[in-house]
């Protein structure tokens, strides 16, 4: 432990950017590590495993599912000017009791043709919100965990094979999406071609008064015109805890345009913690979708939770 710390002070008072990088061989992909890392016996094999396989920042959403908090929703639909077509905005409030939970708007504002007549979402953004921070009526028997949970698209059609796909860019970014035309495979950031396309880097620095690892997945500067027409990921940079490896944050964007389907995809997620458990405490989200035969749509949403209670 000792001298991990030392290790640690020893780059935070240096800076890794002048340490001399050195690349390494995981799984068939090419990795950046800064010197110390690679010659101070850190375990970076296992690190980069974990990340590779994480599931924390999934089921910091999850453990939305067993608490308490308060919640400000801000979403948006804009015109092709950028300018605000519709949109909605509240407090609220998620109470949990008896293995339930139930959601109470506390206020709420309502522009444009956010909702149909029936109070149901008119656009895909709103319905992507609220499958992952709203509920309606008691919903019971809910738990955190993500083990043998995995998104499907299977026996699905329409807007809700739409959805499901949408949560697994949210959720899984660089893992194959099934379904997408001329897209889904290039999803996957760690299959032998990607290597050729993207470079990846860890290092580590200080975060918000502690340490956390950073890894960052870039395309390579020197693509070829139709080697970048396989390029997805434009940038994914991800903090991880230094002790858990879980996510405390990560920024991504997201770009395709096959002509039959098309999207630019912007988001920003920070974390925080509630006793043990990481949940969410900020998500800014800006990106546009568009699927042949149908209009495309253009959405920002920003969800602030806070107060929350196990």
């Amino acid at each position: 432990m000792i001298k991990w710390l030392l290790v640690v002070g020893w780059l935070v008072l240096f800076g890794v950017a002048n340490a001399q990088d050195t690349a390494i061989i995981f799984e068939n992909q090419q990795i950046i590590l800064p010197e110390a890392i690679v010659h101070n016996n850190l375990d970076y094999l296992s690190i980069l495993k974990r990340i590779k396989n994480d599931t924390s920042f999934y089921k910091a959403f999850r453990n939305l599912h067993i608490i308490n908090y308060t919640a400000y929703n801000d979403i948006s639909i804009l015109n092709k000017a950028g300018g605000i077509q519709a949109s909605w905005s509240s407090k609220t409030r998620q109470l949990r009791d008896s293995g339930c939970r139930t959601m109470k708007i506390v206020n709420e504002t309502t522009t444009g043709d956010f909702f149909d007549k029936k109070g149901d979402y008119n656009y895909l953004t709103g319905e992507m919100y609220a499958s992952i921070f709203l509920t309606k009526g008691k919903i019971c028997g809910e738990n955190n965990i993500v083990t043998g949970r995995a998104f499907n698209t299977s026996g699905k059609s329409g807007i809700q094979k739409h959805k499901e796909q949408l949560k697994m860019l949210f959720f899984n970014p660089g893992k194959k999406i099934p379904g997408i035309p001329f897209i889904g495979d290039k999803l996957d950031l760690y299959d032998d071609r990607a290597h050729k396309l993207y470079d990846y880097r860890l290092t580590f620095i200080d975060y918000k008064g502690s340490f956390a690892y950073v890894f960052s997945i870039k395309p390579k500067t020197d693509l070829g015109l139709f080697s970048k027409d396989d390029i997805v990921v434009d940038e994914m940079t991800t903090w991880f805890d230094y002790k858990t490896l879980e996510v405390l944050a990560r920024n991504y964007v997201l770009s395709y345009n096959a002509g039959a389907y098309n999207f630019h995809v912007n988001m920003e997620a920070e974390m925080t913690r509630v006793g043990n458990l990481l949940v969410p405490q900020v998500l800014r989200y800006k990106g546009d979708f568009g699927v042949l035969f149908k209009k495309k749509e253009r959405g920002a949403f920003t969800a602030t939770l806070f107060d929350f209670k196990p």
